[in-house]
């Protein structure tokens, strides 16, 4: 609506200017055929703004930039030229074999494409090298400013995971949540996939979506991205990293490789798993614990329990407590790629019992 009534406002500007030039440079001009032209005129000027739909900010600070350097360049280069024309005018003069006016219209005319030159090469230059610009003038790229902490970005793999829903529920960040429209487009591809497993997957990522638009201790976004041809073209981890370039957001992912990526690129990520991974109780040589034995380890006499978050316990001399929850006395603590895993004795029996057993099961 407001743009509307801005292109409005210019059109009524344009009829003014056209009504002043009609009454004063083109009397013998038809009123009528006057406004026609400069209405045209403004007309295209609109049409031209609503076919580029797609502006960036970025690309006119640069393209103002490359024509600011290129100005500069061409007057320097300018000056440079009028010397050497100036001493070497009558050399020149015979070459040439014009006069000193044609002369002095031909260095013109030289130095206004001398100008064109310097300002194409600088803008040309600008717009390909805009990423390395940033790090010579940091101030030519505007930063978007938010109140409280950067954008949480969320990708496919944290979305189809679920555990982000308790997790944003439990924590409640002052921080807008975003989920970019290419992801939303991955979920729903996948979610349409020919396989069993990937359509499952796409749809529980559906739904955990649906989930976060009910929380109301969230200011959740779909981020609908303006990227170039050339970046809309990459992949969506590469899309993912380029969006937190340009918002300043952090990430948040439990794959491994988007994870690595973006910590060369310089882009914060909290990585899920190794949040979990934190969060998950310490346990010292010596302290005690209960946990039900699930299943006979690999070892002679062990016993398999797990904790509420997943943690392996292997339990010696639990072999034959399987179904039951026994307490267990920590041994040590071995922490691996796959997650923690905790060992210990079942503190019911003693040396001797281990004892009496191991003949028994030699026999």
């Amino acid at each position: 609506m407001l743009l509307n009534m801005l292109r409005a406002i210019f059109v009524l500007a344009v009829v003014a200017v056209a009504m002043n030039f009609a009454e004063t440079y083109f009397q013998n001009w038809n009123v009528f055929e006057v406004l026609l032209i400069f209405i045209g005129i403004s007309l295209f000027v609109i049409g031209v703004d609503i076919l580029v739909a797609h502006k960036s900010l970025l690309a006119i600070s640069g393209l103002f930039f490359g024509l600011l350097v290129g100005m500069v360049i061409a007057y320097g280069v300018g000056l440079i030229f009028d010397l050497l024309v100036d001493a070497y005018r009558e050399p020149l003069s015979g070459y040439f074999n014009v006069g000193v006016t044609e002369l002095t219209q031909l260095a013109s005319t030289v130095k206004i494409l001398l100008g064109a030159i310097c300002c194409y090469l600088a803008v040309s230059f600008i717009l390909q090298t805009k990423d390395d610009v940033r790090f010579v003038i940091p101030y030519v790229e505007f930063a978007k400013q938010r109140k409280g902490q950067r954008t949480l970005i969320l990708d496919t793999s944290v979305i189809i995971d679920g555990r982000i829903v308790d997790i944003l529920q439990t924590w409640g960040p002052d921080a807008p949540v975003s989920i970019p429209r290419f992801v939303l487009a991955e979920l729903q591809g996948i979610a349409d996939s020919g396989d069993k497993l990937k359509r499952k997957r796409g749809r529980r990522g559906l739904d955990v979506v649906n989930k976060l638009q009910t929380l109301e201790k969230i200011e959740l976004e779909f981020q609908d991205v303006r990227l170039s041809s050339e970046e809309a073209a990459e992949p969506v981890d590469q899309r993912l990293v380029t969006l937190a370039q340009k918002i300043n957001g952090r990430i948040v992912t439990n794959d491994y490789n988007l994870n690595k990526m973006a910590q060369i690129r310089g882009i914060d990520v909290i990585n899920i798993n190794d949040l979990a991974n934190a969060l998950k109780p310490v346990f010292l040589p010596g302290e005690s614990m209960q946990v039900k034995i699930i299943k006979p380890g690999e070892e002679s006499g062990q016993g398999i329990g797990y904790l509420d978050d997943g943690t392996m316990v292997v339990v010696e001399s639990a072999a034959d407590r399987i179904g039951e929850t026994v307490r267990v006395g920590v041994t040590s603590v071995l922490q691996t790629s796959a997650g923690r895993m905790v060992f210990g004795r079942h503190e019911g029996s003693s040396l001797s019992d281990r004892q009496r057993r191991k003949p028994n099961m030699d026999s």
